[in-house]
């Protein structure tokens, strides 16, 4: 301990910054609950698992609603996809495991308690440890697993608006027994932002995977445990997505500081992220381990895992991101962050791959790609496999602009029409008509124009070369961007040469 009474004024300073800066670091740990949408049925019945758009209440049976007497039986597909996650995330799978009744009364929960599996009191859950290396800006950073383990999802609850004003709580029990799988990650995580690349990265393996489909609604859902050093840990559920999650995260963390300041205490409670208000809302105190009543589930045999089956496992499993990315530099000879962009989604890359097939000039595709295809898709908040555009569209686009046909100004125009109609770049630009200016005549005449419009810019190009941008940009948008840039460029020098003549 330091004693202040042998600090200097300047001393003194420096410890209350170190005190109130050790106060305010942050500890995040997130449970990440994957649903297994690859597999067609539950985990523990026979119903289709297959329930996005169903009417409510019309994919159960007797075992997912919890009828007295029902006996589950085990998806053996499920032991395949969690023994492949904890693979990736290099964890231990476990010889043998168990299943436990974890106790709570809710009206998810039809028989008041849900199948899961537990670290603790004997129980041995599918792999423990394991760790996923994450870059953070210029670093990278090792983030720890705790364990990975299998448990049903409970059924969804509907409000009608927010969840602490609705009058009413509807239940529907179709998502009730859909296989999800549990990541939890200890407390390494430092931020918002490396939350939100925590499970950017960690959604590129399962889609890689092929074990489940990321985009759809509920898929993959994240509680996050958050405390400033030293303060009590808060737990903020079901956030549905990763912008939601780093929103949620800034706004708990900046909670807990406020209250800390004020000199209140931050209670140990389970709190929910309100969307549309964007603020967590306190649900319920914590939970205590005892609390769930942990016992050994008595109707499913432990599931014994051999070292032959983790091999057999391990050889079915497909290229990961990580290889992805090295032989995206290596194959196609591209820039690292080009090859990390493409492979952060897998539709991406793949739409990648299957461009390159038909075109082989990697750079240029990555170049479309990454620029106006991304932006595009960002602004009209759509994904690629929401769009239309295919990789046989874009490469035709990339032709008729490397024959002479459209410029690629005119291609930035055309590829958003791609996207949301699906129409081939050429008739794009039939209909619209786009076809590159090229003849000298048609665009003298323009050249004409613009000089005569902007006498005082012409005056500004004879005298500083930087001037002439603007006449070329002028003429362009005298044509629409149809003009040939290369002969636009050079009908304006001529015509300046002429004048300084």
């Amino acid at each position: 301990m330091v004693n202040a009474k042998h600090l200097n004024s300047t001393d003194k300073n420096n410890v209350t910054e170190m005190s109130t800066k050790n106060q305010n670091e942050v500890r995040i740990g997130l449970e990440v609950h994957v649903q297994l949408t690859s597999l067609k049925t539950k985990l523990f019945c026979g119903c289709s698992s297959d329930y996005k758009g169903k009417d409510p209440n019309s994919l159960v049976c007797p075992v997912c609603l919890g009828i007295p007497g029902a006996l589950p039986v085990l998806n053996a597909n499920s032991v395949d996809y969690a023994v492949m996650v904890a693979l990736a995330l290099n964890s231990k799978v476990s010889e043998c495991m168990f299943f436990f009744r974890k106790n709570y009364y809710y009206p998810d929960m039809p028989k008041n308690f849900q199948i899961s599996q537990y670290d603790q009191a004997g129980g041995v859950p599918l792999a423990v440890g394991g760790f996923l290396v994450i870059d953070v800006g210029t670093k990278r950073k090792k983030v720890r697993i705790g364990r990975v383990h299998l448990e049903e999802d409970p059924g969804r609850l509907v409000h009608q608006g927010a969840i602490d004003t609705s009058p009413y709580t509807l239940v529907d029990y179709n998502r009730s027994g859909i296989a999800l799988l549990e990541i939890v990650t200890e407390p390494d995580l430092d931020s918002p932002k490396e939350a939100r690349i925590f499970l950017q990265k960690l959604r590129s393996i399962l889609e890689h995977l092929g074990i489940f489909a990321g985009r759809l609604e509920g898929s993959i859902r994240c509680d996050a445990n958050i405390s400033l050093t030293g303060g009590t840990r808060v737990e903020v559920k079901n956030i549905s997505s990763f912008k939601e999650v780093e929103r949620a995260l800034s706004f708990e963390i900046m909670r807990q500081k406020n209250l800390v300041k004020k000199g209140l205490s931050v209670k140990h409670e389970t709190r929910h992220w309100d969307e549309s208000r964007r603020v967590t809302i306190s649900l319920r105190m914590k939970e205590k381990e005892h609390d769930y009543r942990y016992f050994p589930e008595p109707d499913l045999v432990p599931i014994t895992i051999t070292e032959d089956f983790v091999e057999n496992v391990k050889e079915k499993m497909p290229e990961l991101p990580e290889a992805r990315i090295s032989r995206f530099v290596d194959a196609y000879g591209l820039p690292q962050y080009d090859a990390e962009v493409l492979v952060s989604d897998k539709a991406l890359a793949d739409f990648f791959e299957c461009t390159v097939k038909l075109y082989d000039k990697p750079k240029e595709v990555s170049n479309w790609m990454m620029g106006d295809l991304l932006r595009n898709l960002n602004e009209n908040n759509l994904v690629l496999t929401d769009c239309k555009i295919t990789p046989e569209h874009l490469v035709e686009m990339i032709k008729l602009i490397e024959e002479g046909v459209i410029s690629g100004k005119i291609g930035k125009r055309v590829l958003p029409e791609m996207v949301l109609t699906g129409k081939q770049p050429s008739l794009i630009i039939k209909e619209k008509g786009l076809v590159k200016i090229s003849s000298r005549d048609a665009l003298e005449g323009i050249v004409e124009q613009v000089f005569s419009e902007h006498p005082s810019c012409v005056e500004d190009a004879l005298a500083d070369e930087n001037a002439v941008h603007f006449l070329v940009g002028q003429l362009m948008r005298a044509t629409k961007g149809k003009a040939d840039p290369q002969l636009a460029n050079q009908l304006i020098h001529e015509k300046l040469e002429s004048l300084k003549k």
